[in-house]
Order: structure tokens, then C-alpha cells, then sequence
């Protein structure tokens, strides 16, 4: 979403394990901008509930999501650039993420069931329960007709992963500015 802001917004989405964080840490360090992980603004009560296996309802959610959505306005205000981590399952979350009135560009880590539950099995320490990939997807309504959203497929190693988002911000954040001094 292009905006009159200055202040840019990275958000690294996709389902649980999908590589969000360390995704989304690498590219803040590259651009040298604040890493968030959205998990961070989960209360502790949702937290439980993933961690005994159970998913989300929207009205759980819906916090959850203004807590991140109010916390990226005020860094805006402070013209701090960050790159999120975030889940960003439903089209509606994107949408008042999006309205934070940031230049927001999405990096959806695209890939399948198969690759997911391998990779959340080999999880420690993590509250989301291993039985919520199947909810994951379900959840997920899928952002590729969206147009501030990039696919990126996880099947290569991370740092390819990581290496074909620079790329895609990099052409994002130029033709922006680009467009801001014209």
C-alpha cells in the first residue's frame, strides 16, 4: 500500500512455521530497521489456549491485531521503520494493518502441509501446539491477489529465502521513493 508516509513497514506473513521470525529478523538487520514479532503482542491467555492445541477464534484475534495495528501507528508517528512478524491469516488483519498508514509491503512465506508439519515438529520452546497446522491452513485466505503482497515458496534454504526478500524490498522501497519525489 503506498502512503504519503516516510515510514516503512515490512510484514513477513504466513502460517505458523513458515519461517516468520528468522526471516523477518535477517531482513531487519539487513535494512537496519526494528525486528517485532507479533506473537510478542499475544495476551498470555491466547498463548495458553494455542499451546493446548486449540485455535483462535476471531474474537480472540481481533486484540491481538489492534494491539499491533496501534503500537505500528505510534512508530510511524516516530517515523521508525520495522519489519513484523505476522501470521496475517485473514484478509481483514492485512487490511487494518494496511491502515496504519505506513508503506507496507507484505512478504508472504508460501508452503505446504507437508513442509510445514516437518518443520513445526522440529520446534522447541514454542507455545503454538504442533496439532494447529491443519487450522493454519484452513485459516489462511490466501493474499496472492493482493497487491502489496510477494510470494516467496520456503522450500530453499533460509538464506535464499531471506536473499529473494531483499531483492523484492529493495525494488518495492526504490520505486516508492521514487515516486515520493517525483
Amino acid at each position: 500500500m503506498l502512503t504519503n508516509s516516510n515510514t516503512n513497514l515490512i510484514i513477513i506473513m504466513g502460517v505458523s512455521a513458515s519461517g516468520k521470525s528468522t526471516v523477518a529478523n535477517a531482513i531487519a538487520q539487513h535494512f537496519h530497521y526494528c525486528y517485532l514479532d507479533a506473537d510478542d503482542f499475544h495476551s498470555e491467555e491466547n498463548k495458553r489456549h494455542m499451546a493446548s492445541g486449540k485455535p483462535l477464534t476471531d474474537e480472540m484475534r481481533a486484540p491481538w491485531v489492534t494491539n499491533i495495528k496501534n503500537y505500528l501507528e505510534r512508530a510511524g508517528k516516530n517515523q521508525e521503520h520495522s519489519v513484523l512478524a505476522f501470521s496475517g491469516l485473514k484478509k481483514q488483519h492485512r487490511d487494518e494493518l494496511r491502515q496504519a498508514g505506513l508503506n507496507t509491503i507484505f512478504i508472504f512465506l508460501n508452503g505446504n502441509k507437508t513442509t510445514i508439519q516437518e518443520r513445526i515438529n522440529l520446534r522447541k520452546d514454542h507455545f503454538m501446539s504442533p496439532n494447529l497446522v491443519d487450522s493454519q491452513f484452513a485459516a489462511l485466505e490466501s493474499p496472492l491477489s493482493e497487491a502489496d503482497v510477494y510470494p516467496i515458496e520456503v522450500f530453499d534454504p533460509i538464506e535464499r529465502v531471506v536473499s529473494d526478500a531483499v531483492s523484492i524490498i529493495d525494488l518495492h522501497l526504490l520505486g516508492n521513493s521514487r515516486k515520493q519525489t517525483a
